[in-house]
């Protein structure tokens, strides 16, 4: 591995990606990302922010190219070594995927417990994010009986809890009111200040200026400005 990719939280190197023989829907992208670092993600729609976000989650694997996560080359990574990579990204989901049958609490404790973690261990994290984020009323609600807005922050605080390395965030401020997005950004900078990498896809522009964060700006699949320092390719 290079000297330059120990630090890396993440990294696309000449990275393509492409739906079942389809053209690429994401072309030729390389970039990095170190610790602590903050990026928004910009673009009009269909611009590939969300398949973006996808690939470093790993849910997608990319059509060509290399990705790098915590400064280990993982674009061949078997299946069985992708959950223990997940658990150090917390992504919060624009459609929320939240589990109906669950309850607020249990909803955000899950990644805890997939874990194995006992709850006594992250009972008093849990009901803190939910009250935090405005929810300490409506804990034992399922999804069915939450508004959008509501389902939004059930939907950080599970990616929250585990006190995740990277943050993944698709339009988090979305379905929220405006009171309520700017405290969710102020977190997000809080857990940078901490040491989490972050990236904020969004199309909020006044968010982007009123907190003053570099950028990355994709279009037609390609990043077209903004992008931060290219991946170092392994010596030979």
């Amino acid at each position: 591995m290079a000297e330059g990719d120990r630090r890396v939280i993440v990294g696309l190197d000449n990275v393509g990606l492409s739906y079942d023989g389809e053209p690429e829907i994401l072309h030729d992208l390389s970039f990095a990302l170190g610790e602590g670092e903050f990026r928004f993600l910009t673009g009009p729609s269909g611009a590939g922010k969300t398949s973006l976000l996808k690939l470093i989650y790993l849910a997608h694997r990319p059509t060509r190219g290399r990705i790098v996560l915590f400064g280990e080359d993982v674009t061949a990574a078997p299946r069985e070594a992708l959950p223990a990579l997940r658990r150090r990204i917390g992504v919060v989901f624009q459609e929320f995927r939240l589990l109906d049958h669950l309850t607020a609490y249990e909803n955000v404790a899950l990644p805890m417990k997939v874990a194995g973690i006992n709850q006594s261990e992250y009972r008093e994290d849990v009901r803190e994010l939910l009250n935090w984020v405005g929810l300490g009323d409506r804990i034992d609600a399922r999804p069915p009986s939450l508004s959008g807005g509501e389902k939004q922050r059930v939907a950080l605080a599970r990616a929250l809890v585990s006190k995740p390395d990277l943050i993944l965030a698709d339009e988090p401020t979305g379905n929220v009111d405006p009171a309520m997005g700017e405290k969710i950004m102020k977190l997000f900078i809080e857990l940078n200040k901490l040491g989490a990498a972050v990236i904020v896809a969004t199309h909020d522009i006044s968010l982007i200026e009123a907190l003053g964060k570099p950028t990355i700006s994709l279009q037609n699949g390609r990043l077209v400005n903004g992008a931060p320092k290219p991946l170092k390719r392994e010596s030979a």
